[in-house]
C-alpha cells in the first residue's frame, strides 16, 4: 500500500503543478465569461442595415399597417403589383410584399408574395409573418362580428399542483423541473468526467511504455501496484479539479451575470402591470426553484454520486491503462481497442438521457443496475428518488463488477506493459489473462 500511495503521490503532483493544468483550471471560468459576452453581444446586434420594403395591399387587408423587425420599413402603395415590380430597383427598394385579398374569412391557410433579388433572413420572415396573422386575426374578427374582448376570455392557462399522498413523498410543481435538471447536469458531468480522466491514464500509461521509463519503474514494484497508483493519482487530479471548477465556475456565472446584465430587465418592453406581474411570477419560481433545490435529499445523492464515480472512474480507467499497456509503439492502434471500452460509457450517456424525461421506465431502471452502465444512469435517477432496493443491487452489482475488473485490467497490464514489437489483439488479451507469474 506504502508504494501504491507513493505511485499516486507521484502521479498527483505531477499533473497539479504542471502548467497545462493550472491554465485549464483557470481559464475555463475565464472562457464562460467570455462565453457569456459573445452570447450577449450576439443576442444584442441586431441588423443593422435597413429593409425597405414596398407592400402592395390592393385589398386593404392589412390597413395599412404592418409590424415587423425594427429594420423593417414597410411603405405601403397603391401602385399595382405589376408596375411594382417592373420599377424594382435593388438599390432603392428591398423587396416587394404582395398581400392577396382574403376571400374567405373562415380560411386556415393563406399565402402571401415575397418579390425580391435576395431573400429574407429566417427571422425577418417570421416577423413579417407574425404581423400578418396578427392583422388577419383582426380583419376575421370584424368580418365575423367577434368581440376580442370576450374572446380573451376564453383562453385559460392550465397549471397542475401535485399532492403527495404519503407524508414522506414531499412534491411540488417544481420537482420534475429540479429532479430532471440535476440529473442531466449530473449524467453529462459523469460521462465526460469519466472519459476524459480515463483517456488521462491510458495516455500516461502508453506514454512511459514507450519512453521505456515503466522498464525502471518496475524494477521496484508490482505491476498491481503501479496501475494503481496511476488510476488513483490521476483520479485525486480529477477530482481536485471538479472542487475548484466547483467554486470557481458558480463565480464567474454570478459575476458574468451581473457585468452583462443578463439579470437585469426582461428585453421585450412590457407595460407597467404586465412587467410587474411577471417580475412576481419570476421571482416566485425562482424561490420555488431555490426551495426544492434545498428539499432535495443531499444526504444521500451526493454520497452515492461520489461513490458511482469513483467506481465507475476505477472500471473504466483500469481498463483504459490495460489497453495503453497492450499497445506498442505505434499509437494507432489505441483505436481499435478503445472501442469495447467506450461502447457502455456511450450507450450510458444516451441511456441518461433518456432517463432524465423518463426516470423509471424499463429502460431507466434495468440500465441503472447493470455494471458500468450504472455508473451513469443510476445518478441520473437519484434525484427522482428511486426505490431503495434498485438503489442497493445496483451499489452491490456495480461494486462486484468494478473489482473484476480491475483485476482483470491488472492480469493483462503486468503482461502488456513489458511487450515490445508485438501487436496485441483482442485474442492474444484474452490469452494473457491465464498467464501464470
Amino acid at each position: 500500500m506504502h508504494k501504491i500511495w507513493l505511485v499516486t503521490q507521484r502521479e498527483y503532483i505531477s499533473r497539479v503543478t504542471n502548467k497545462t493544468f493550472i491554465l485549464t483550471t483557470l481559464l475555463t471560468p475565464v472562457g464562460i465569461i467570455l462565453f457569456m459576452a459573445v452570447m450577449v453581444w450576439v443576442m444584442s446586434t441586431g441588423s443593422d442595415t435597413q429593409k425597405k420594403i414596398t407592400v402592395s395591399d390592393p385589398s386593404g387587408l392589412l390597413r395599412e399597417n404592418l409590424e415587423g423587425r425594427s429594420n423593417q420599413i414597410f411603405t405601403f402603395s397603391a401602385e399595382s403589383i405589376d408596375s411594382l415590380i417592373q420599377t424594382y430597383q435593388p438599390g432603392i427598394v428591398d423587396g416587394i410584399l404582395e398581400i392577396p385579398a382574403l376571400k374567405d374569412s373562415t380560411a386556415v391557410n393563406y399565402t402571401y408574395r415575397y418579390h425580391a433579388d435576395e431573400q429574407l433572413a429566417l427571422d425577418e420572415m417570421e416577423a413579417i409573418e407574425d404581423g400578418i396573422e396578427a392583422r388577419i386575426r383582426q380583419y376575421k374578427m370584424i368580418k365575423l362580428g367577434l368581440d376580442s374582448a370576450a374572446l380573451k376570455k376564453l383562453d385559460t392557462k392550465v397549471n397542475m399542483d401535485p399532492v403527495s399522498v404519503h407524508e414522506d413523498k414531499k412534491v411540488s410543481s417544481m420537482t420534475s423541473v429540479v429532479s430532471s435538471v440535476l440529473g442531466g447536469v449530473v449524467g453529462y458531468a459523469m460521462f465526460f468526467v469519466i472519459l476524459f480522466y480515463g483517456m488521462q491514464v491510458m495516455r500516461s500509461v502508453m506514454e512511459e511504455k514507450v519512453n521505456r521509463i515503466v522498464e525502471v519503474l518496475m524494477s521496484s514494484l508490482k505491476p498491481f501496484e503501479l496501475l494503481m497508483g496511476k488510476v488513483m493519482g490521476v483520479g485525486l487530479v480529477g477530482l481536485t479539479q471538479i472542487a475548484m471548477w466547483a467554486i470557481l465556475i458558480p463565480l464567474a456565472i454570478t459575476l458574468g451575470s451581473t457585468f452583462f446584465g443578463l439579470d437585469s430587465e426582461p428585453a421585450m418592453p412590457m407595460s407597467g402591470q404586465a412587467a410587474a406581474a411577471a417580475d412576481v411570477v419570476g421571482k416566485r419560481d425562482i424561490a420555488m426553484f431555490l426551495t426544492e433545490v434545498r428539499s432535495m435529499n443531499w444526504m444521500l445523492i451526493l454520497p452515492l454520486t461520489l461513490f458511482y464515480f469513483l467506481l465507475g472512474y476505477f472500471a473504466y480507467s483500469a481498463l483504459f491503462a490495460a489497453i495503453g499497456s497492450a499497445v506498442g509503439e505505434d499509437v494507432n492502434e489505441a483505436g481499435s481497442l478503445t472501442l469495447p471500452v467506450m461502447l457502455p460509457l456511450m450507450i450510458s450517456m444516451y441511456i441518461g438521457l433518456s432517463a432524465v424525461n423518463a426516470p423509471n421506465s424499463s429502460l431507466a431502471i434495468w440500465a441503472s443496475m447493470i455494471p458500468l452502465v450504472s455508473s451513469v444512469v443510476m445518478p441520473v435517477r437519484l434525484p427522482f428518488d428511486p426505490p431503495w432496493w434498485q438503489i442497493a443491487v445496483s451499489v452491490i452489482s456495480l461494486l462486484v463488477f468494478a473489482v473484476l475488473l480491475i483485476w482483470i485490467a491488472a492480469r493483462i497490464y503486468r503482461v502488456g506493459i513489458l511487450m515490445y514489437g508485438k501487436k496485441a489483439s483482442l485474442k492474444e488479451i484474452g490469452k494473457w489473462l491465464f498467464y501464470k507469474g
